[in-house]
């Protein structure tokens, strides 16, 4: 069956399809307008495993040389909490958000992640 018919959620809670949403991100198709954005299109990343588009999306002064995903975690739901700053115009903010897995045990992933915008593109700093 094609994806057309039966569009696929994107897994970052937003209620757009994969295509319409962090799809294009993942591809190189286009870049987050904003941190919230990048943040979810990251959370994707984990969900789907794309160590690929995670490591393209870190800031290189905190990106680590290679990431290996745990393939048992399964990622399932973003909250997000709050943003501050991290606009189209902004050069750096912060997305406090809630992100679900399960897998050997199941839990809940609560942080203040840390984004700057550099010629144009957001990037993941680090957690606060």
């Amino acid at each position: 069956m094609s994806s057309a018919a039966h569009p696929v959620r994107c897994p970052c809670s937003s209620g757009e399809t994969y295509d319409a949403c962090c799809g294009p991100l993942h591809r190189g198709e286009a870049q987050a307008p904003t941190a919230e954005r990048l943040m979810r299109s990251r959370f994707s990343a984990f969900a789907l495993g794309d160590p690929g588009y995670l490591l393209r999306s870190w800031h290189p002064s905190t990106r680590p040389t290679a990431l290996d995903l745990d393939e048992r975690m399964r990622w399932y739901r973003l909250d997000i909490l709050d943003t501050e700053r991290g606009g189209p115009f902004d050069r750096d903010g912060t997305v406090h958000f809630r992100a679900y897995y399960k897998g050997d045990t199941a839990g809940v992933q609560e942080e203040d992640s840390r984004f700057v915008r550099e010629g144009g593109a957001w990037f993941y700093v680090d957690a606060v």
